[in-house]
């Protein structure tokens, strides 16, 4: 909730309060969580009403959200149960115990069996603790002050225990002061106005017919009215008066707009001159603050008074044929919107942004969280092409930036949008730089600038005409927008005056004015000029927080989309020429899940991605038109993206792919593709002859050669600008017919066999130490070190540092690493069990999301290092049992679940110290633990080969299930399980030594693959690799095996001979393989005789398997998404 509508509820309450309407007052306190009433919770404690102190103090905690907040709930639960015990009401304390008590056992057991034994005495009093419990009244009383202290201490209800001082009825001011304006705004303004109704807006009515003065001529000059019922206006409203540009400048731009692209990423060419209206209409009428945000001024009654200010429409400018013009709105009607889902896409990691091509609709751009940027032909379902994340020239860019890559060397897409005419596109990263490319019509991307654009991220991208020189509008977290020449890169304009970073830009232009709104994740809206004058406004959003801005497609409506940070969501269209909100959309949910993302389309409807589904408006109505949930399977803030002419909508998954949803015209025009798909490829399979280069819309089209392999670039072939344009070129464009797509990729599956060093790039990690088995091995999640748990208890760490040929710092077979160990020579080493050798326990690790610490045991108790000095910071659970597996929480770090060497789970909470709840299910030792936050499960897996599901929010068991042995095995299995979900957290990687299997959330068994030809050894290790595409899977012979992560088919098969020097004698293999958290291609090798080896592909191959394997999306996979989370920025995720 924003902190304007919280100020509200305290307006309510001072309202109800003077009102008199007590148990309302006490309602809306509890249920808003803003005021705590120390005085009416005493007076409730002391009167006894124990139903009502737990209702009212369930508004503001629960009893699990912290120590004080327990120790708050036992108090009173036990002064409940004791004034039953005193009263002989037996029955009662019974019931108490059992009911309010016993959650409190598993905090501390020996306590609430003390408890308990109380029922078993004449009089509790005869417990030596209780012997001085006196009455009733005076034990409540003592409660009460202990009860305080808890309440003042506990963090939740800081803020909460004073009301806001401000003047009494300033709620009946606020409103007296908007009759006042309303009043002002009157067609008949009238000396003493009657006031009959705060439900509509106030007007005056003319006596007699006769003609009022014009306000202008008489703005409430005549008799003063009474005090308290017309009080002075003031600028109440969220938009204050500013300071007015030059005539010539604020004329135009707050004049009517002529059309534009449909995206706020976009401002087209200015078309022709045409005659801008006089400024002196609206300069002649000052402006006047508006209400707040979500008031709707715009009314009948005072629509006159917004068209004056307005100058002349002047004559509407074309630029597409699918464009209509705002009076045929009633030419649409909602089967006109894109809700039908007509095609999945896996994109293969998250999806934070995407556009349409501005000219071929059905050409999708694509932004993910790992840098990688696709081009989609939705109506073939083919990648025409894909870009991951490379700095092209880092000598080129700036000191911080590099620091950034050497510290974190992950990094997103905030944006990606096509230039103008499609001919160019521009992608802003969360780490200082954009990248442009170059589009030609074979559906190729050529590098054309990399600009070191913003400290920190770059938040938003856009294209702009001023001056008739094609320009890149950026804004990121630096507070600045920048304006950079499209051609050479040259830095035109710096744009400073924000105070937070720059969340968003919104280039247009009116007439011949262009400008460019902007908004800060402080909510401040602002407008620049292309000059060095400064922003000419400064208005605040609805939400004070994330917003994004867009027009209608003939660029007539301005509208913004935003989120607050208690995730309140604001859709609302502007009134410009005022600053002011002309409406506000409702339909949202109280608390959005994230920041909603929205778009607009055919001058008509607006769109917006909000609980699990997309829900559509009527521009020119608040409620919502209709919404879909897509068939299922969106997040909570899907993003969301209408092709130019609003046939198509493209929307992601929470399984980080995109749906498309068409409407009927979209779903004609992708049959129509893919027919002529099909009797194109048809044509082509028969006549098997190269075509001649055909001329396609945007220039000629490249020829295909009739031999080409499944992943040679067929895809490349220009898609048409329009259907009618598309429907000529058919029988000259060769396509891939999708009926033969099975059949060509069971062809292509040729899996590569290494056993050559020179085949890849291997490297074995320096060690003076002695050296032991490698039992566990993890990358930090900077990709620049790596970490080893021997079997002997001690750590190793290996950092890579920045040099000439490895300039990043990032791990590398090219470059070798440091043995690392802090300037004391300090070792990291494990506590180890009294009974037990170290090299017999199971060892366990995990490592903090922020590589600053690390959590390990080797047997012994479970230890905290600090990762920088290799102290121990802490210890905790001593055997018996000993810990044999560990698993952050994924939504609270200080929860640990703690697998155990008796079968048992336990699940620890680290900042108290306590075990929260004991989980049993297995009969053998824990062996692996995966936490799914999407599906809000835990899967474990154990020494029994048995895989079970619990539930993170009670830690109730839901499944469990042996997994399956393979064809022919004449037992259940038994032995070492270790789980890994998939990106997408929907898909399970289950590794035993006969098998690797991919299951799904309900447990069942996908598709499996147990060792055979080639790779008959037993598995020793498997991983994902962390675009979630590949499995990287180790051999007890020393063999690995990387497999595709959807149809487990072998891409590549390597050597022990490839890796290992040839004096090796002892057949060493690896133990435990670790997958780069950044690099797809790169993982890691923990081996049998202490070695840790890093691998990568060779310089000749970019990827495992070669153009076997995945290539531009030739390969199914299951859709994932980064592995590693990057550290977020100021500003938050788009």
């Amino acid at each position: 909730m924003s902190s304007l509508s919280r100020e509200l509820v305290f307006l309510i309450l001072q309202f109800l309060d003077e009102e008199k309407f007590k148990e309302t007052v006490h309602k809306l306190e509890q249920e808003s969580g803003f005021f705590f009433n120390m005085k009416y919770f005493e007076d409730q404690v002391q009167a006894g009403e124990w139903e009502e102190v737990e209702r009212y103090l369930s508004g503001f905690t629960k009893v699990e959200d912290n120590r004080y907040s327990m120790k708050i709930f036992f108090e009173i639960r036990k002064q409940k149960y004791l004034e039953a015990l005193d009263r002989q009401d037996r029955a009662k304390a019974v019931e108490i115990l059992v009911k309010d008590l016993k959650v409190f056992a598993s905090f501390n057991e020996d306590l609430f069996k003390e408890i308990t034994q109380l029922l078993t005495l004449d009089n509790f009093r005869q417990n030596e603790q209780l012997s001085k419990y006196g009455d009733t009244k005076s034990a409540r009383n003592i409660m009460l002050v202990e009860l305080k202290k808890l309440i003042e201490a506990n963090p939740l209800f800081r803020d909460k225990l004073t009301f806001p001082a401000f003047k009494a009825s300033r709620l009946r001011t606020l409103i007296n002061q908007s009759l006042n304006w309303q009043h002002q705004l009157c067609k008949n303004p009238r000396p003493n106005p009657d006031i009959k109704t705060l439900f509509t807006d106030h007007t005056c009515s003319s006596s007699n017919g006769a003609r009022a003065p014009p306000p202008g001529n008489n703005p409430l000059a005549g008799p003063v009215p009474k005090p308290g019922v017309f009080p002075p206006l003031g600028a109440h409203g969220p938009f204050q008066p500013v300071v007015s540009p030059p005539p010539s400048a604020i004329a135009g731009w707050m004049s009517t707009a002529n059309q534009s692209m449909p995206h706020a990423a976009v401002a087209a060419a200015p078309p022709g001159l045409v005659q801008a209206p006089s400024p002196a209409a609206f300069l002649k009428h000052p402006r006047t603050p508006p209400g707040g945000p979500g008031m709707d001024y715009q009314t009948a009654d005072s629509e006159h008074l917004m068209k004056r200010l307005r100058p002349g429409q002047p004559d509407e400018v074309s630029f597409s044929a699918s464009t209509q013009p705002p009076n045929s709105n009633n030419m649409y009607s909602p089967d006109d919107l894109p809700k039908t889902v007509i095609r999945n896409l896996s994109q293969g990691s998250n999806v934070m942004s995407m556009d349409f091509h501005p000219q071929q609709q059905t050409v999708l751009l694509v932004g993910t969280n790992v840098g990688d940027i696709s081009i989609w032909e939705v109506g073939s379902r083919e990648r025409l092409a894909l870009k991951t994340f490379k700095v092209w020239d880092i000598s080129a860019c700036s000191m911080p930036f590099q620091t950034t890559l050497v510290k974190d060397a992950t990094i997103s897409v905030n944006r990606c949008v096509w230039g103008p005419d499609g001919s160019i596109l521009g992608v802003a990263f969360s780490k200082h730089i954009v990248q442009i490319y170059t589009y030609n019509p074979a559906g190729e991307l050529r590098q054309h600038l990399e600009i070191d654009a913003h400290i920190g991220g770059v938040n938003d991208i856009a294209f702009a005409h001023p001056n008739k020189q094609l320009c890149i509008v950026t804004c990121g977290d630096d507070k600045t927008i920048k304006i950079w020449d499209a051609v050479a890169g040259r830095r035109l304009y710096t744009f400073e005056g924000h105070e937070a970073p720059v969340y968003s830009v919104c280039p247009h232009y009116k007439e011949n004015i262009q400008f460019i709104f902007s908004t800060a994740i402080d909510g401040k809206i602002k407008a620049w000029l292309y000059d060095s004058l400064g922003s000419r406004v400064d208005y605040d959003s609805p939400g004070l927080w994330c917003t994004t801005m867009a027009y209608s497609a003939d660029g007539t409506r301005l509208f913004s989309c935003g989120t607050s940070k208690e995730g309140e969501s604001h859709l609302v269209e502007w009134n410009e020429s005022e600053g002011a909100i002309k409406r506000t959309y409702s339909g949202f949910r109280k608390r959005s899940l994230g920041v909603v993302q929205f778009d607009t389309t055919r001058n008509r409807f607006l769109a917006a991605g909000d609980e699990f589904q997309i829900k559509f408006w009527d521009m020119d109505n608040i409620n919502i038109l209709t919404y879909t949930d897509a068939d299922g399977g969106l997040p909570a803030s899907p993003r969301l993206r209408f092709n130019k002419e609003g046939s198509l909508l493209a929307v992601t998954t929470s399984e980080n792919g995109i749906k498309i949803l068409a409407n009927t015209g979209g779903q004609h025009m992708l049959r129509m593709l893919e027919s002529r798909a099909f009797d194109g490829a048809r044509a082509h399979a028969e006549a098997n002859v190269k075509p001649a280069i055909a001329a396609g819309p945007l220039g000629p089209i490249a020829s295909v050669s009739a031999s080409a392999s499944p992943f040679e670039r067929s895809d490349r072939i220009q898609q048409p600008m329009s259907l009618l344009a598309s429907m000529e070129s058919s029988r000259r464009t060769d396509v891939k017919p999708r009926i033969l797509e099975n059949t060509e990729k069971i062809k292509s599956w040729k899996s590569s066999d290494i056993s050559d060093a020179s085949q890849l790039k291997a490297l074995k990690l320096p060690d003076s130490l002695a050296p032991n088995k490698v039992v566990h091995l993890l990358y930090t999640n900077s990709g620049l070190a790596v970490l080893a748990l021997a079997s002997n208890a001690l750590h190793k760490l290996w950092k890579w540092q920045r040099n000439e040929r490895n300039p990043s710092g990032k791990s590398s077979a090219s470059s070798v690493p440091q043995l690392w160990q802090p300037n004391n020579g300090a070792l990291m080493s494990n506590d180890v069990s009294d009974s037990k050798a170290a090299e017999e326990s199971v060892a366990c690790i995990a490592l903090s999301k922020n590589d600053s610490y690390v959590m390990s045991a080797s047997g012994g108790k479970v230890s905290l290092f600090n990762m920088m000095t290799f102290k121990v910071m802490t210890t905790f659970m001593p055997p018996p049992p000993a810990a044999t597996y560990l698993a952050f929480h994924p939504q609270d770090n200080n929860i640990i679940a703690i697998g155990m060497e008796d079968s048992t789970i336990q699940i620890y909470n680290v900042r108290v110290d306590e075990v929260k709840t004991k989980l049993k299910g297995h009969q053998k030792r824990i062996s692996g633990l995966a936490f799914s936050q999407s599906l809000n499960i835990l899967v474990s897996s154990g020494a029994d080969a048995q895989l079970c599901m619990w539930s993170i929010d009670g830690w109730e068991k839901k499944k469990s299930r042996l997994i399956q042995p393979p064809p022919g095995h004449p037992s259940t299995l038994a032995g070492e399980t270790r789980v890994q979900f998939h990106n997408n957290q929907s898909h399970l990687l289950v590794v035993h030594e006969s098998q690797i299997a991919i299951y799904d959330a309900q447990l069942d068994c996908l598709r499996s693959w147990y060792p055979r030809d080639s790779l008959s050894s037993a598995i020793s290790s498997a991983i994902y690799s962390c675009d979630g595409l590949s499995i990287f899977t180790g051999f007890c012979d020393g063999a690995v095996g990387i497999f595709d992560s959807d149809s487990l088919n072998l891409w590549c098969r390597i050597a022990p001979s490839a890796y290992l020097s040839s004096a090796s004698n002892d057949n060493p293999f690896p133990v435990v393989i670790a997958a780069h958290p950044t690099d797809p291609n790169q993982f890691a090798l923990g081996m049998s005789d202490g070695a840790v080896h890093v691998i990568e592909p060779s310089d000749a191959e970019t990827k495992w398997g070669g153009s076997t394997s995945h290539e531009n999306g030739g390969m199914p996979s299951i859709p994932s998404s980064s592995a590693l989370n990057s550290q977020p920025s100021e500003t938050p995720s788009r």
